[in-house]
């Protein structure tokens, strides 16, 4: 295949895994990139071409933009898939694809600095009609004026990043006296994470849910697909999503919907995005963010939509039309995901590093596994904790759930800790079997992340370590070739080197 047709997939673990195989399934060859510590990982060896690009710490690998845009060019990449996490919403990075005369699969990098940074997002979508949470919308300067509007606002409120997520740089003030030092341990923080110190200030909504709208723009239009309910969270990292939201009616999703869309025409978006959104009790939401590149999270839309999403950013990014009908869809079913990460329960959720003795993945009717590990691969301290990713499918909400709990009671991983326990005691809690959950959930449930195993669990683990052994004798990996330049090829190509 023509070198013109080849993708450089600017990431790692399940996620490269994924566009790797939405790449092959358009007819498009992917180049991996990995570091020292990737290089045996089941998404180097699914791609057509791979390319080291450095040591283990991602500052020395996955961070590089040079390396990244000197693989592009050494793989004879037409176009740059960035993925989510590491630079996927860096404005920097998809103005230096482009300057090399790459396409960037996403936004554009004006796209993403407007929505990048959280203070002027508010200001836009404030100007677009779109519905923003109360608040100081500028950066603060001095606390005397943050005092002010706290005061005008009414507390609590949340002071927040300017420029960042993911909860950090982000501190909930309940009274006026705690203000300036929730200013300046938040601003240290936003420093230190994301190297801009602003922050800003807004109402603090009680107990909302965090609902989520996907859109997809091409250059001819802009649509979204339903919505996802991420109200599972702990410490603001999602842990369960799915779609759609059992408290979201056909006339929210319609206006949500709308507001979403607008959202991305307001800074002429395209590829895929999420706009995420605070649900009040009351039925009235707000705009919180929105998240420039594919989600952790979007495999529950494509579960109830039938879209391959990341199919349709390759689409679009070869300037083809997106394969999605004309007027509103509707979800069909309903789908929930469980991120498995490499963290213990019984040690307050600290990451867990180690080798995989023995991984049984999940399967079954309406299940699907979005994973980045197997068996024999190290999981290190280096990067993000995730595994992969359980997805259930069913006709209502009640089977998903079903089938969600037959997967995970089924599913093994030995060798290190993972968070399977947490996710089988939610997904048996009646209050989130009746949907009564919201982003402050597990913080008013604290027993559900404590550490319970069973005897059935217990004899489970026993015989997975038993297998472990024999499952690591009868394991076997392809040969790989490395030609001069370090480029590794695996494959076709790999197996005829091997037999020289």
């Amino acid at each position: 295949m023509s070198s013109a047709r080849r993708i450089l997939v600017a990431n790692r673990g399940e996620i490269a895994l994924r566009i790797i195989r939405a790449c092959h399934e358009e007819g498009l060859e992917a180049v991996a990139v990995y570091s020292d510590a990737d290089r045996l990982s089941p998404h180097v060896r699914a791609a057509d071409l791979a390319i080291p690009i450095g040591a283990a710490p991602p500052t020395q690998s996955y961070l590089r933009i040079d390396r990244l845009i000197d693989a592009a060019r050494r793989g004879g990449a037409w176009a740059v898939h960035p993925g989510y996490g590491f630079l996927a919403e860096r404005a920097a990075f998809a103005e230096a694809v482009t300057d090399a005369g790459l396409v960037f699969i996403g936004p554009s990098a004006e796209a993403i600095s407007a929505m990048g940074d959280k203070t002027e997002a508010r200001r836009r979508m404030a100007a677009a009609g779109v519905p923003i949470v109360p608040g100081l919308t500028l950066p603060i300067t001095d606390p005397a004026s943050a005092a002010s509007a706290a005061a005008e606002i009414g507390y609590p409120v949340l002071v927040k990043a300017s420029a960042g997520g993911g909860g950090k740089g982000m501190r909930i003030v309940e009274r006026p006296q705690d203000l300036a030092g929730a200013l300046a341990t938040a601003a240290s923080e936003a420093a230190k994470a994301f190297g801009d110190p602003s922050v800003y200030l807004e109402k603090y909504i009680v107990r909302p849910r965090h609902v989520e709208i996907q859109v997809l723009a091409d250059s001819d239009r802009t649509v979204f697909l339903g919505e996802r309910e991420c109200s599972v969270q702990r410490r603001h990292q999602k842990l369960v999503e799915e779609a759609p939201s059992a408290a979201v009616s056909p006339e929210l999703r319609a206006r949500m919907g709308a507001a979403a869309v607008a959202a991305a025409i307001a800074v002429g978006y395209r590829s895929a995005g999420t706009c995420e959104f605070l649900l009040a009790a009351d039925g009235s939401f707000y705009f919180l963010e929105m998240n420039t590149r594919i989600q952790v999270e979007h495999p529950v839309t494509e579960m109830v939509f039938g879209v391959d999403l990341v199919r349709e950013q390759l689409r679009i990014a070869q300037g083809l039309p997106m394969r999605l009908p004309d007027g509103a869809l509707t979800p069909r079913g309903w789908a929930i995901e469980c991120r498995i990460t490499s963290e213990d329960p019984g040690n307050g959720f600290l990451p867990s590093s180690g080798r995989i003795e023995y991984l049984r993945p999940p399967s079954g009717p309406g299940i699907r596994w979005d994973g980045g590990f197997e068996a024999g691969n190290d999981v290190t301290l280096y990067y993000d904790s995730l595994l992969g990713k359980v997805i259930a499918w069913g006709a209502t909400r009640a089977e998903a759930i079903t089938r969600m709990r037959r997967a995970l009671s089924e599913m093994v991983v030995t060798g290190i800790a993972t968070n399977q326990s947490f996710h089988l005691r939610l997904l048996a809690d009646p209050a989130f079997q009746r949907s009564e959950i919201d982003s402050q959930f597990l913080d008013r449930r604290p027993d559900l992340l404590e550490v319970v195993l069973d005897d059935a669990r217990l004899t489970g683990l026993a015989v997975a370590a038993a297998l472990a052994e024999d499952e690591a004798r009868r394991q076997r990996r392809p040969a790989v070739a490395e030609d001069r330049s370090g480029a590794t090829e695996w494959g076709r190509t790999a197996r005829r080197e091997s037999l020289r």
